[in-house]
């Protein structure tokens, strides 16, 4: 536990110094286009805004209650704001070179627009939407015409979202009559201390639900998360398989090694006349899913960028950014997440759970 709060000190050591530099630059370039003077309240105002939210990071992992939840969301609003107004500020600085724009106009149309941008990305934040899909498979044995699997990805419960949200992702879950819930990482989001009460939701989904690691799942401590897990009926799958109805479920952990992957298919007896799901956090190893067997490979961890406009560097990052791909007959489907993380936001994204129809070929 100390060795991670260590870490995390760090961490927020080094953010607060590029946050506070972003929001020097942005709250600077405002106070002149407004020609608002730089007075000791101006910097009392920057320091206020450049440090609320590490500051309020840290008391949310040493001492959370209800005052740091708020503080935290404000600050996190805060955060997709700013980058709302540096992206406006570009426009101007573009615009400029050709047009002339009286500054004081400028300043007051780029606050007007982040405001709103802001307001509507976390309403749409909070939304939880239905995504369905229609995904074929072969050699299934059962008798049914198709078989309904709900996909749970990144829902980040902490410090914002917390059992109130998890509750309404389970009363919609139990709309869909899912045979089975697959959750694919990132379950906690590692804002606040995790504990158990916050997760007994879960237990009121009327179907088997299967999880496997992300990221989040790494920093918060694969202990810690076990430990407010392991009393729910979540089974957390570990570099495994099971089978259920008659289809082969793979669950394999997150992991930063490259080959982390390939090596754990190799080690299953996957038995590829059978039809396999493989459930993995990070969109990627489409190809070596393919040959070890799998026929259908479910992901998240890219949140489809979350907020514009980094939809646009997320998807020069990730090949597979969202939704349904093809591979030699294997199918990924990566989702957008059913939660967000950091601003409590998205633009030109949505949080979604994914019903996939698994229908008999």
């Amino acid at each position: 536990m100390k060795r991670r709060i260590a870490q995390f000190i760090i961490f927020i050591s080094i953010f607060s110094i590029g946050y506070f530099a972003l929001n020097y630059y942005v709250v600077s370039i405002m106070s002149n286009l407004l020609q608002v003077s730089k007075s000791e309240i101006f910097y009392i105002f920057l320091f206020i805004i450049a440090f609320s939210y590490p500051v309020a990071a840290l008391l949310e992992r040493m001492m959370s209650n209800i005052l740091t939840r708020i503080l935290y969301t404000i600050s996190s609003a805060w955060m997709g704001m700013v980058f709302f107004i540096l992206f406006f500020l570009i426009i101007y600085g573009i615009l400029s070179l050709g047009l002339k724009i009286p500054t004081v106009i400028a300043g007051a149309v780029i606050v007007i627009l982040a405001s709103i941008l802001s307001i509507y990305s976390i309403l749409n934040g909070f939304s939880l939407n239905i995504e369905e899909i229609e995904v074929p498979l072969k050699n299934i044995e059962s008798g049914e015409s198709e078989m309904r699997v709900v996909q749970l990805s990144d829902i980040h419960i902490g410090s914002i979202r917390n059992s109130g949200y998890l509750k309404r992702i389970v009363d919609k879950t139990n709309n869909l009559k899912p045979d089975i819930v697959l959750i694919t990482g990132d379950m906690v989001d590692g804002s606040a201390r995790l504990h158990k009460h916050t997760f007994c939701a879960i237990d009121e989904i009327k179907a088997p639900v299967l999880f496997v690691t992300g990221n989040h799942e790494i920093y918060e401590g694969l202990n810690e998360v076990s430990r407010v897990l392991k009393p729910t009926k979540i089974k957390i799958l570990q570099n495994e398989m099971i089978e259920f109805n008659a289809i082969q479920i793979v669950g394999v952990d997150y992991s930063f090694d490259r080959d982390h992957l390939l090596r754990v298919l190799k080690g299953l007896r996957i038995q590829k006349n059978k039809p396999t799901i493989l459930m993995y956090h990070f969109p990627q190893g489409l190809n070596v899913a393919s040959e070890a067997g799998v026929n259908l490979q479910l992901s998240g961890h890219t949140h489809a960028g979350q907020i514009f406009p980094f939809n646009m560097l997320v998807r020069l990052i990730f090949p597979y950014f969202k939704g349904l791909y093809e591979y030699n007959g294997t199918y990924l489907y990566v989702s957008q997440g059913t939660g967000t993380w950091g601003p409590p936001m998205r633009l030109g994204s949505r949080n979604e759970i994914t019903l996939i129809k698994l229908k008999h070929i």
